[in-house]
Protein backbone atom coordinates (compact mmCIF):
# COMPACT_ATOMS: atom_id res chain seq x y z
CA UNK A 1 0.00 0.00 0.00
CA UNK A 2 3.02 2.65 0.70
CA UNK A 3 4.50 1.94 -2.75
CA UNK A 4 1.14 2.82 -4.38
CA UNK A 5 0.72 5.88 -2.14
CA UNK A 6 4.23 6.70 -3.71
CA UNK A 7 2.52 6.21 -7.28
CA UNK A 8 -0.18 8.00 -6.56
CA UNK A 9 1.29 10.94 -5.00
CA UNK A 10 3.76 11.75 -8.45
CA UNK A 11 0.71 10.98 -10.78
CA UNK A 12 -1.42 13.50 -8.79
CA UNK A 13 1.44 16.24 -8.67
CA UNK A 14 2.12 15.28 -12.49
CA UNK A 15 -1.59 15.83 -13.18
CA UNK A 16 -2.01 18.60 -11.08
CA UNK A 17 0.77 20.33 -9.73
CA UNK A 18 -0.70 20.09 -6.15
CA UNK A 19 2.35 18.54 -4.95
CA UNK A 20 2.43 15.51 -2.35
CA UNK A 21 -0.25 14.44 -0.33
CA UNK A 22 -0.10 16.89 2.90
CA UNK A 23 -1.91 14.12 5.22
CA UNK A 24 -2.68 10.22 4.10
CA UNK A 25 -3.56 7.31 6.46
CA UNK A 26 -2.42 3.67 5.09
CA UNK A 27 -3.37 0.54 5.62
CA UNK A 28 -3.32 -2.37 4.40
CA UNK A 29 -7.56 -2.61 3.47
CA UNK A 30 -7.98 0.66 2.43
CA UNK A 31 -6.06 4.07 2.85
CA UNK A 32 -6.65 8.26 1.58
CA UNK A 33 -4.45 10.95 0.89
CA UNK A 34 -5.32 14.50 1.16
CA UNK A 35 -4.13 16.51 -0.66
CA UNK A 36 -4.12 20.71 -1.46
CA UNK A 37 -6.12 21.65 -4.56
CA UNK A 38 -7.77 24.67 -6.50
CA UNK A 39 -11.12 22.70 -7.32
CA UNK A 40 -12.50 19.08 -6.80
CA UNK A 41 -11.76 16.56 -9.45
CA UNK A 42 -14.89 15.06 -12.01
CA UNK A 43 -15.79 11.79 -12.49
CA UNK A 44 -13.35 11.48 -15.81
CA UNK A 45 -10.49 12.95 -13.74
CA UNK A 46 -10.75 10.41 -11.17
CA UNK A 47 -10.99 7.34 -13.59
CA UNK A 48 -7.81 9.22 -15.84
CA UNK A 49 -5.61 9.15 -11.84
CA UNK A 50 -6.66 5.71 -11.57
CA UNK A 51 -5.47 4.58 -15.21
CA UNK A 52 -2.68 5.99 -14.83
CA UNK A 53 -1.80 5.24 -11.56
CA UNK A 54 -2.91 1.50 -13.02
CA UNK A 55 -0.38 2.25 -16.01
CA UNK A 56 2.53 2.63 -13.54
CA UNK A 57 2.45 -0.36 -11.68
CA UNK A 58 1.65 -2.10 -15.20
CA UNK A 59 5.36 -1.63 -15.78
CA UNK A 60 7.09 -3.49 -13.30
CA UNK A 61 9.72 -0.50 -12.34
CA UNK A 62 12.29 -1.95 -10.01
CA UNK A 63 11.58 -0.22 -5.96
CA UNK A 64 14.19 -0.15 -4.55
CA UNK A 65 15.98 2.27 -1.57
CA UNK A 66 19.18 4.27 -0.41
CA UNK A 67 20.08 5.87 2.54
CA UNK A 68 21.63 10.42 2.58
CA UNK A 69 22.55 12.37 5.48
CA UNK A 70 19.09 14.25 7.16
CA UNK A 71 20.90 17.45 5.77
CA UNK A 72 20.94 16.01 2.02
CA UNK A 73 17.56 14.96 2.44
CA UNK A 74 16.49 17.80 3.98
CA UNK A 75 18.02 20.19 1.13
CA UNK A 76 16.77 17.81 -1.68
CA UNK A 77 13.31 16.33 -0.29
CA UNK A 78 10.16 17.71 2.29
CA UNK A 79 11.06 15.66 5.20
CA UNK A 80 8.51 17.27 7.51
CA UNK A 81 6.49 14.02 7.25
CA UNK A 82 9.23 11.76 8.87
CA UNK A 83 9.12 11.27 12.82
CA UNK A 84 11.70 12.40 14.62
CA UNK A 85 13.10 8.94 15.47
CA UNK A 86 13.64 8.26 11.89
CA UNK A 87 17.38 9.70 12.61
CA UNK A 88 20.24 10.77 11.00
CA UNK A 89 20.44 8.70 7.99
CA UNK A 90 17.36 9.07 5.89
CA UNK A 91 15.92 6.41 3.58
CA UNK A 92 15.01 7.54 0.38
CA UNK A 93 12.54 4.74 -1.36
CA UNK A 94 12.66 4.78 -5.51
CA UNK A 95 10.66 3.97 -8.23
CA UNK A 96 12.62 3.29 -11.09
CA UNK A 97 13.00 7.36 -11.78
CA UNK A 98 9.43 7.49 -11.73
CA UNK A 99 9.25 8.75 -8.23
CA UNK A 100 11.79 8.93 -4.70
CA UNK A 101 10.86 10.35 -1.31
CA UNK A 102 11.85 9.72 2.14
CA UNK A 103 9.88 7.29 3.96
CA UNK A 104 9.85 4.13 6.90
CA UNK A 105 6.75 2.14 5.43
CA UNK A 106 7.43 -1.11 4.05
CA UNK A 107 7.43 -1.50 0.29
CA UNK A 108 7.53 -4.16 -2.63
CA UNK A 109 10.73 -4.68 -4.56
CA UNK A 110 8.46 -4.17 -7.77
CA UNK A 111 5.65 -2.50 -8.87
CA UNK A 112 3.80 -5.76 -10.38
CA UNK A 113 3.95 -7.15 -7.13
CA UNK A 114 1.20 -4.58 -5.98
CA UNK A 115 -1.91 -5.56 -7.32
CA UNK A 116 -4.66 -3.43 -8.75
CA UNK A 117 -5.17 0.29 -7.45
CA UNK A 118 -8.84 1.39 -6.94
CA UNK A 119 -9.70 4.64 -6.33
CA UNK A 120 -13.09 4.36 -4.18
CA UNK A 121 -14.02 7.52 -3.37
CA UNK A 122 -12.84 11.38 -4.17
CA UNK A 123 -14.26 14.26 -1.77
CA UNK A 124 -13.81 18.31 -2.08
CA UNK A 125 -14.12 20.21 0.45
CA UNK A 126 -12.38 23.90 1.41
CA UNK A 127 -9.67 23.24 -0.47
CA UNK A 128 -8.63 19.62 0.84
CA UNK A 129 -9.10 16.70 -2.17
CA UNK A 130 -9.21 13.33 -0.30
CA UNK A 131 -8.75 10.45 -2.39
CA UNK A 132 -9.32 7.21 -1.04
CA UNK A 133 -8.17 4.04 -2.07
CA UNK A 134 -7.98 0.10 -1.78
CA UNK A 135 -5.74 -2.72 -3.94
CA UNK A 136 -6.99 -5.59 -5.29
CA UNK A 137 -4.57 -7.84 -4.75
CA UNK A 138 -3.74 -10.16 -7.76
CA UNK A 139 -1.15 -11.59 -6.11
CA UNK A 140 0.36 -12.85 -2.65
CA UNK A 141 2.60 -9.80 -1.36
CA UNK A 142 0.88 -8.24 1.77
CA UNK A 143 3.64 -5.21 1.64
CA UNK A 144 2.22 -3.07 -0.74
Amino acid sequence: MHTAEHILNSVMDKMYHCGRSFNSHIESRKSKCDYRIRKGLSENEVRAVEKTVNEIIKLKIPVGEELMSRREADARYFTGKLPEEAGDMIRIVRIGNFDACPCIGEHVSNTSEIGSFLITSADFNEGVLRIRFRINQEITSTNN
